[in-house]
């Protein structure tokens, strides 16, 4: 009788540890999996008549993500348009005329809408866009966890604060990434997504211009299209090896000091991440691989799941 009261207990604890993981809402890789079961079909074709029609879609919707879940978490804050009662995320400095691909998080949202309507998230489609959009360009692929929901506001104020400028120092970007529960090699990897994507001129000027760890061969390339006064939105690629291949070359860039932002080149300045930097440099595999998993982490920052939030039926409004 002893053990069958033991073995009662212990399932009793089992299905409330259960009911307790479901409370705090899990995410998990087959959360739609009978609710939208064309869903990842549905995103990846998307996404490939994206990137077909510009490659640099594929570092826009990267970016995204990232500036989504660094401000309240992966919640698809960024998304909302502001309307006369409320100012979203889209008007804040780091955002304001440089976030794009709002376009085409749409038009995944309106063909998964027909498919399952009112099933999923804006926040989890944007998770989903950007791992393919990464893995269409040459990048690794991974499993995404889903079952996030879309938060019924946003943060101006946030959004100005939580995300590192392009002139931030080493210390400063670990802070940052600490701040959110990533750890400076998560910070290191992360910033790999620099491989791919596009600056505007006013972002580096100061660099090209003004900073001694640049190869001066680099700088001049660069001040050919971007002057010291003017051309501020001139784009330039971060990556000047292959801006179109998600890859290790960015780290080969620093590596050689070519680094576009000064907080690239801070990565690798004779400070902490030197090495994994020559690590990276010099080993395509372990990049991916770390890269990944990184997604993964930071895609768990902070979702709203459960009852919280909702699911948007149009990303850029709540219901």
């Amino acid at each position: 009788m002893a053990t069958f009261s033991y073995i009662n207990k212990f399932l009793a604890f089992l299905v409330l540890s259960l009911l307790a993981c479901s409370a705090h809402g899990q995410l998990t890789n087959k959360f739609y999996q009978k609710t939208c079961p064309k869903l990842e079909t549905i995103v990846r074709s998307v996404m490939t008549q994206a990137i077909a029609k510009e490659a640099r879609m594929g570092a826009s919707i990267l970016r995204l993500f990232f500036h989504d879940c660094f401000v309240n978490g992966c919640d698809a804050g960024i998304l909302l348009d502001d309307t006369p009662t409320f100012t979203g995320e889209k008007s804040a400095g780091p955002n304001a005329n440089s976030a794009r691909g709002f376009e085409v998080i749409d038009a995944i949202k309106a063909q998964v809408e027909a498919s399952c309507n009112a099933t999923v998230s804006c926040a989890d489609i944007l998770a989903l866009a950007t791992r393919d959009g990464v893995n269409l360009l040459g990048g690794p692929t991974w499993n995404v966890p889903l079952g996030r929901r879309d938060a019924r506001t946003a943060s101006l104020s946030g959004a100005n604060s939580n995300l590192p400028g392009p002139g931030s120092s080493l210390s400063t970007l670990i802070s940052m990434f600490s701040t959110q529960g990533l750890t400076a090699r998560d910070m290191t990897v992360l910033s790999g997504a620099h491989t791919i994507g596009q600056a505007r001129c006013q972002f580096f000027r100061n660099r090209i211009f003004n900073e001694n760890n640049i190869n001066a061969s680099f700088a001049g390339l660069r001040q050919q299209t971007c002057p010291q006064s003017g051309s501020d939105n001139t784009l330039a690629p971060i990556d000047v090896r292959s801006p179109n291949s998600f890859d290790n070359a960015y780290y080969v860039d620093l590596v050689n000091k070519q680094g576009l932002f000064h907080s690239d080149q801070e990565l690798f300045n004779g400070g902490s991440q030197d090495n994994l930097i020559t690590q990276y440099s010099t080993n395509a595999a372990l990049f991916a691989s770390d890269f990944a998993k990184a997604m993964v982490k930071l895609g768990n920052i902070k979702p709203l799941t459960g009852k919280n939030g909702e699911i948007r039926l149009n990303c850029k409004k709540v219901n």
